[in-house]
């Protein structure tokens, strides 16, 4: 006799992504399946992927090696996000030179792999300066008293859907057409 099908698929995902969607899809197509998505940053994430603690994970910017396979889902456009009154809220849109054009304006260093943005937001509502970040970020961590301003020229983040090359788990090609947006009838 088989083994029991295993019905539970953990999947991480990093500061700014919303998998609702796809976990909404899964429900319908898995009744009796449970999904576990995990919020978690992009460092340790990538740790439970290799400890196995979770099968497969919504990264920034991963790419497949041979570790990892990685599939490019979307492109985020970074924001600028100001204090609420700063010459910065004034702008319909902000570019590295206007930023670099405001001497005192000070840009606070957010690093969205390993850090908190909401830390960072914080620290711009109590006007200490401005922070660069994916646009999905600043709305997860938006704040009454800041707002965020496209940046015209900055770097674009992406993100994927990345799993284990090897010992992958058997429900993972079902996620990945539900992500990718095959119906339930899909022969693939």
């Amino acid at each position: 006799m088989p083994a029991p099908y295993p019905e539970l698929l953990r999947v991480a995902f990093v500061p700014g992504v919303t998998p609702g969607k796809w976990e909404r899809i899964w429900r319908e197509r898995r009744p009796r399946g449970r999904l576990d998505l995990i919020p978690m940053h992009q460092d340790a994430a990538l740790a439970a992927l290799t400890e196995g603690t979770a099968h497969m994970a919504l990264l920034r910017d991963a790419a497949a090696d041979e570790t990892w396979h990685a599939i490019a889902l979307y492109r985020e456009a970074p924001v600028v996000v100001a204090p609420k009154g700063s010459l910065v809220a004034g702008l319909d849109s902000v570019s590295l030179a206007d930023l670099a054009s405001l001497d005192d304006v000070v840009v606070l260093p957010v690093d969205l792999i390993g850090g908190d943005a909401a830390d960072a937001v914080e620290l711009v509502g109590a006007n200490v300066g401005v922070a660069v970040m994916p646009q999905s970020v600043a709305r997860a961590t938006s704040r009454k008293d800041v707002v965020a301003r496209p940046l015209t020229d900055g770097a674009e983040t992406g993100i994927s859907l990345v799993w284990p090359t090897v010992g992958g788990h058997p429900l993972v090609d079902e996620f990945i057409g539900i992500v990718r947006g095959r119906t339930a009838n899909s022969s693939r």
